[in-house]
């Protein structure tokens, strides 16, 4: 979805309003839209959130997109490979190389999880792409840890007006 009007509403409601319900249909809606990209050893990834954000939020609005798509493709998933060690100011009023230059580091993969990822493909899942620095970040983690093929899949996709 364009990540304006409706699109907007529908997705601030999953990420700030608690409206959880929101990630079964967003699921299925994600499953048809990523349907070519997909492959039976495929692992589900969220992107993470900070500690402290995820304890403010009091869940991962991306860990739900991630469960739901699972369930919905029949794909294993791992809630937890991915984490991020390091907390980074919102990105509202940032242009695109300051995000990017915010996210170096910010996300690894937990050395506990790196041997189910090992040249294994996997599908990212985050809720809104906007300069696409979060999801640079999460695939570069993976990727130095042995992933195979990195895709990416989003509820939304943030686009300038034209």
């Amino acid at each position: 979805m364009l990540y304006r009007d409706t699109a907007r509403r529908l997705v601030l409601a999953l990420k700030y309003g608690d409206r959880l319900e929101v990630s079964r249909p967003a699921a299925k809606w994600m499953a048809r839209s990523a349907a070519d990209l997909l492959c039976d050893d495929m692992l589900v990834v969220p992107v993470p959130l900070h500690w402290r954000r995820l304890a403010a939020r009091r869940y991962n609005q991306s860990a739900l997109l991630a469960s739901s798509l699972a369930r919905e493709t029949g794909l294993a998933c791992c809630l937890d490979l991915l984490q991020r060690p390091l907390s980074t100011p919102p990105f509202k009023k940032m242009d695109s190389a300051a995000r990017f230059a915010t996210m170096q580091g910010a996300i690894r993969v937990r050395p506990k999880r790196r041997q189910r990822i090992v040249g294994r493909p996997l599908l990212l899942v985050d809720d809104v792409m906007t300069s696409g620095a979060t999801l640079s970040a999460a695939t570069k983690a993976c990727v130095e840890a042995g992933s195979g093929p990195v895709c990416v899949v989003t509820l939304a996709r943030a686009a300038k007006d034209t």
